[in-house]
């Protein structure tokens, strides 16, 4: 089982980067969606629709929102 290092690095394995095609050197979007974090290979229209089901709080200005980052 891969563990989290002191630096917060992962070692993703080879069978999963081999079936979604990550090769080393390759860059990558990571999202959080209900406590699960996902990682994208970057690649053009890669993660299109991928955060679809998510939706938007028209409550929360943008103030709001930067002053939760910054709480």
């Amino acid at each position: 089982m891969p563990k989290v290092s002191s630096k917060r690095q992962i070692t993703l394995p080879v069978d999963q980067c081999q079936q979604v095609g990550i090769e080393p050197g390759d860059e990558y979007q990571s999202f959080v969606v209900e406590g699960h974090i996902t990682i994208i290979k970057k690649a053009p229209g890669a993660a299109k629709g991928i955060l679809k089901h998510v939706k938007g709080d028209d409550s929360i200005t943008d103030e709001i929102s930067l002053q939760s980052v910054l709480d």
